[in-house]
């Protein structure tokens, strides 16, 4: 009944920047938390940062400083500015984010997009 879409990933060198975005579409009533993982080729998926609806953000300290989150609540999507790109930024990112649909009952249910390829080389 919802699905995430992610885009902006790409390559880049070191250095660089990219933005991704993530869109939430389907029966959404309300969302709370939207966030951004990655999960490098050998090793788990780990969180590089969140925002809840209130706009409190958190951050991963291998990013902070160097990547900023936001959203807009209007159009139930969520940012990720990544700046100051490192070889060690390689990955899928993925968004994550808490929904209420009008068939989950009042509850907030985790749902992920289906990831997008980041890659920081020369």
């Amino acid at each position: 009944h919802v699905q995430l879409v992610e885009s902006g990933g790409g390559l880049v060198q070191p250095g660089g920047s990219l933005r991704l975005s993530c869109a939430a579409s389907g029966s959404i009533v309300s969302i709370n938390t939207m966030g951004w993982y990655r999960q490098a080729p050998g090793k788990q998926r780990e969180l590089v940062a969140t925002i809840t609806i209130g706009g409190s953000t958190n951050y991963a300290d291998s990013v902070k400083g160097r990547c900023t989150i936001s959203r807009n609540n209007a159009r139930n999507t969520v940012y990720l500015q990544m700046n100051s790109l490192k070889p060690e930024d390689t990955a899928v990112y993925y968004c994550y984010a808490g929904i209420k649909t009008i068939y989950s009952g009042g509850d907030y249910q985790g749902t992920w997009g289906q990831g997008t390829q980041v890659t920081v080389s020369s």
